[in-house]
This record gives structure tokens, sequence and C-alpha cells, in this order.
């Protein structure tokens, strides 16, 4: 009895200070993530006051956490746009995985961690994050901006990306062989191929099944069937990440729209347990000694993200401002990097891989923001002043030459990028 009581006062101290720093995060306009990470850094392992009684309870409830962020993700896309989106955003979901997967791995292997966690590094480096670029999206009115679908269609890039990559790393971190590896890909592969296959051809079938009209049945049947799905997966060394994104993806319709409204509420409760129970894991004392790794790594890939967002932009057809705007919203991690993080802690593969994590993903879900909402302006400013420094230099070239007036580069006043309220 008195276990339970601890037990009752440890996880709803935990539940309320999580919704104070959600309310504290939403009244300055920031996602809520960092703080959840520092909540965990508190309370684990050499921090304020660790937790004893519900660390378990903690534990499960981050796994449904992870279950629950995927199934939403998969439920914003159906599966014809997904297959649209593979067909002619596939050149920028390569570029992506070039410029951002390899600084993570370069970094593991000069730091000698080995080939594993490198793979496991690149994947931190490499994911942007969906909930916190959609929410900023939203908070500076560009939904409508035509560079946003350019945006959209990396992140959904990436997370198809997650169903090949996950299965890869659980292998490897399993310790399996080349040929168990290729077994468990091969199996990952064919799920995510037969559930889209399924969703583009009988997506109305699986849908209607599901429906009902009565919150509760829907609700029950949705979040068994995906805990079903997750915990097949699972045993199959697949991902319950990846089953439960694909189940996301099979649902369509108003079947998805009103799972989406039911289930909002427990994904953002179990995603915040998920985010402290992560940063249960890192003791604070490991962290200064890869903070210099983390910043190196967090202002590089905040460069070869910019550059992925303009290169996208940019073969789209989007204007100058526009492919500015796309690249800064690109630079936020968050849930995914820690999700793979937490693959690589939970392994026990390197011990520092944990605390550069959590660093990294602190230092860019804040920086995101700031990039999303003032890359476009600064580098207006520069453009413009390195053009008025080349008109006079233009203007004597032409006076000594008599060609007559050349006329310097202008910065647009109208930005027919921005059909959306303007930030």
């Amino acid at each position: 009895m008195h276990s339970s009581a601890i037990f009752l006062i440890e996880f709803g101290a935990v539940i309320l200070g999580l919704g104070l720093l959600g309310r504290l995060a939403g009244r300055f306009q920031f996602s809520p993530i960092p703080l959840y990470l520092l909540a965990g850094l508190a309370f684990g392992e050499g921090g304020l006051l660790p937790l004893g009684a519900s660390e378990e309870f903690v534990a499960i409830g981050a796994e449904i956490g992870v279950i629950l962020l995927l199934l939403m993700l998969g439920l914003e896309y159906t599966a014809s746009d997904l297959v649209s989106n593979l067909k002619t955003q596939y050149p920028a979901g390569l570029v992506d995985a070039a410029l951002n997967a390899l600084p993570g791995a370069i970094m593991a292997l000069l730091l000698g961690w080995g080939p594993v966690a490198a793979v496991v590094l690149a994947g931190v480096t490499w994911i942007s994050s969906s909930g916190v670029i959609a929410k900023v999206l939203g908070d500076l009115g560009r939904l409508g901006n035509r560079e946003t679908p350019v945006i959209l269609s990396i992140l959904v890039l990436e997370d198809l990306a997650m169903a090949v990559y996950l299965p890869i790393v659980t292998a490897l971190l399993a310790g399996a062989g080349l040929a168990a590896g290729s077994v468990t890909l091969a199996i990952a592969l064919g799920a995510a191929g037969l559930v889209l296959f399924l969703a583009v051809r009988y997506g109305r079938h699986i849908s209607r099944f599901v429906s009902s009209d009565d919150p509760e049945k829907l609700l029950l049947v949705v979040l068994g069937l995906t805990l079903l799905v997750a915990g097949i997966a699972q045993q199959l060394q697949v991902s319950a990440a990846v089953g439960a994104f694909l189940v996301g993806i099979a649902l369509s319709g108003e079947v998805a729209e009103g799972t989406h409204h039911l289930l909002s509420p427990l994904r953002d409760l179990f995603a915040a347990v998920f985010f402290v129970f992560f940063g249960l894991h890192t003791d604070p004392a490991s962290i200064p000694p890869v903070l210099l790794p983390a910043m190196t790594l967090a202002v590089l890939t905040a460069g070869t993200k910019i550059a992925t967002g303009y290169w996208a932009a940019r073969r789209a057809g989007i204007s100058g401002r526009g492919r500015w705007r796309a690249g800064g919203t690109l630079v936020a991690r968050g849930e995914f990097s820690i999700v793979i993080a937490g693959l690589a802690v939970t392994a026990g593969i390197e011990p520092s891989l944990g605390p550069l994590a959590t660093a990294y993903v602190l230092i860019l879900v804040i920086l995101g923001p700031l990039t999303a909402r003032w890359t476009e302006p600064v580098a207006g400013r520069v453009t413009a002043r390195l053009a008025a420094r080349r008109e006079p230099a233009d203007a004597a070239a032409v006076e000594g030459g008599g060609d007559g007036a050349a006329e310097g580069p202008r910065e647009a006043v109208d930005d027919p990028d921005a059909v959306g309220r303007r930030s």
C-alpha cells in the first residue's frame, strides 16, 4: 500500500510538472520538448530528485508515447500522397540524406565510437522534427505558402525512410549478422510495401471496418489495433514504431480525422512521458564532455538543412525568399532523433551517445524556430548589402566602357510565394 501511494505521488508530480512546463512553453511560444528533456535530467540518475517507484511505469508510458507519435504521423498522410511524393520529390530526399546523415556518421567515427554508433548518430542528425516544424508553420502563418509543400514532402520522405532505417538499426543494435539483418530488412520492406499496397487499393474498406459513430468504440479499436500491430512488428524485429506508422497510413478520410482528434491528448501525454524517460537515463554530468561535439554538429547540420531546403525549393521553382524560408524551417530536430538515440541507449552501445543526442536536440529544438523566422530576413539583408557593394563597381565599369546603364540586382518588394498570412 505504501509503495502504491509513493507511485501515485511521484507519477502525479511528474504529470503535473509536465503540464506546467507545457504551459510555460506555450506562453513563450516555443516547443516544450527541451523543457521535458530538462525535467528528465532533473529526475534521473545524478539529477536533483531521482524517481524510484514510478520509473518502470514511466518506461512503459514512454514506449506507448513512441507508438502514438508514429501513429499520428502516419495519419497525416494518405498512401496515395506518399506514393506521389516518392515519385516527384525523391531527389530532394537523397540530397537531404547525404547532407545531413553524413556529418553524424563522420562525427561518431572521429570520436572512435565504431560503425554501429555511426549509423545511429547519422539518423539522429538526419531526421527533422515533424511535430516542431508543423507547429512553427502554423504559428508563422505559412501553411498556405508555396514552399510549404516542399517542406512537407521532405518530411514525408524522411518518415518513409524510417521504415527502412529503423529495422536496420534494430538489427545492428541486436548484434545480428548479415544474414539475420538482411532477413529483418526484407520483412520490414515487405510489410511496408504490403501496407502501402493495401492502403492504396483497399484503404476505404479498411477505414470502413475500423469506423464507428461512437467515439469510445473508435478509440478502442484504433488504439488496440495499433498496439497489436506494433507488438507483432517488434516481435519480428522490425520496430514497433514502424508498425504504428503503417497503421496510420492505412487509415484515411473521416476515420483518420476522428482518430486524430481522439488520440491527440493521449499522444501529447505519453510523448511528454517519453521525453522525460529519455532524460531520466541521461546523467547531467555526462553532458559537458560532449557539449563541444554536440554544438559543432548542431551548427554544421543547421547549415546543411538550410542548404537542403533551399535546393529543394529552388528545384520546385520557388522564389529566393521562399527558398530561404524552406531551409530555415527544416532545422529543428526532436522526437525522431530521440527515438533513434533511445534505441542505442537501451542497447548500451555507447554511453556518450545518449548525452550527445540530448544536448544536440536541446540546441536545435530551440534554434529551429529561430532559424525558421529569421533565415529569410537575414539572407535578404546580406544579399542586399552584397548587391549594394557591387552597384558602384558596376556603375564605374559602365561609365568607363560606355555600354549604357546596367541595373544591379534589387530585392523584390513582393513575395509571390507568401500566399498565406505574412510572418
